[in-house]
């Protein structure tokens, strides 16, 4: 896991909805830890592209939804700063799931992926569709 090179405004919220787009059999994940989160006391974390979190699967296989695995954010609403100057949003706040090890649970991801989160975990980015 490399450092990121933008600047990310974190968008998602503790208790957030989020859209699983990995085949791992999870359909929508809910925020409720951000790892390695460092805040004020009494502020809720928050999540931004290319961060790690701790979910809860609300829709999803029986399977799946027994667990709380690790998802990284992929996709956010909120516009990120580049260094470069240019900024980029997406339509939809998406998260794909991980292992311990931050490889991926599923085998295809559907839908772009961040330029951020490919440079910080590279084995994203090899069954990525579309890096933007």
């Amino acid at each position: 896991m490399k450092a990121m090179g933008s600047r990310v405004t974190r968008g998602i919220n503790h208790g957030a909805l989020i859209k699983c787009v990995d085949n791992s059999g999870a359909k929508i994940l809910r925020v409720f830890a951000v790892k390695g989160y460092k805040g004020r006391k009494r502020r809720q974390p928050k999540a931004g592209v290319g961060d790690i979190t701790l979910c809860s699967v609300v829709k999803g296989t029986p399977k799946i939804r027994q667990e709380t695995p690790l998802a990284v954010i992929v996709r956010q609403k909120k516009e990120i700063r580049r260094p470069d100057g240019t900024r980029i949003k997406f339509e939809d706040n998406a998260a794909i799931l991980v292992g311990e090890k931050n490889e991926p649970r599923g085998s295809e991801i559907k839908g772009p992926v961040a330029k951020e989160v490919v440079k910080r975990f590279p084995s994203i980015g090899k069954i990525a569709s579309i890096v933007v």
